[in-house]
């Protein structure tokens, strides 16, 4: 099992493989963030940022900055379940710039986009949409090849995080498994 200090292998494939995955994962639930503000396009602003990445585009600044414009959106979203959905789409955006370490911290950038994204359809739970269980299935059978991999060459999910927290454990064991 790695350690905190040890560095992993990283490419830029998995990197933009992760980043993918985040952009969808968070891509599902920007109706959520945009119901309450749909003049407010920085949660979406991240995804597309992300998307660009991961097929192909340049890791740049104007990315980083989408990241961080989706998080403050979080704190002006109408709603929890919209928070966390601004919440996926920064994580999706910030999803490009994971440190090739081993630490469980790493474990949070590469499912953080999906974690935040199941919390947002939680907390927006309604007759006809899908319940937990069936999105964390969904988000492990979506979940690419690279993914796994990387997940493999991390140590386990980090304690602590709140209910984000618990799902972010919960998806990696299930990836894991």
């Amino acid at each position: 099992m790695p350690t905190d200090s040890d560095r992993i292998e990283l490419s830029d494939d998995e990197l933009r493989e992760i980043a993918g995955y985040a952009a969808d994962c968070a891509r599902t639930v920007l109706p959520i963030y945009e119901g309450g503000l749909p003049a407010d396009t920085r949660p979406r602003d991240a995804v597309d940022a992300a998307r660009i990445f991961a097929e192909g585009g340049p890791r740049t600044n104007r990315l980083r900055q989408s990241a961080w414009a989706a998080y403050k959106a979080a704190a002006g979203a109408e709603s929890p379940g919209a928070a966390d959905a601004a919440r996926s789409a920064s994580h999706a955006a910030a999803a490009a710039f994971l440190h090739p370490k081993a630490s469980a911290h790493q474990v949070k950038h590469v499912l953080g986009a999906a974690a935040h994204a199941l919390r947002a359809r939680e907390l927006a739970a309604t007759e006809g949409r899908p319940g937990v269980a069936e999105s964390l299935d969904r988000a492990r059978r979506d979940a690419p090849a690279a993914v796994t991999a990387v997940l493999g060459r991390l140590p386990g999910a980090p304690s602590g995080g709140g209910r984000v927290g618990e799902i972010i454990r919960e998806l990696d064991a299930l990836l894991r498994d």
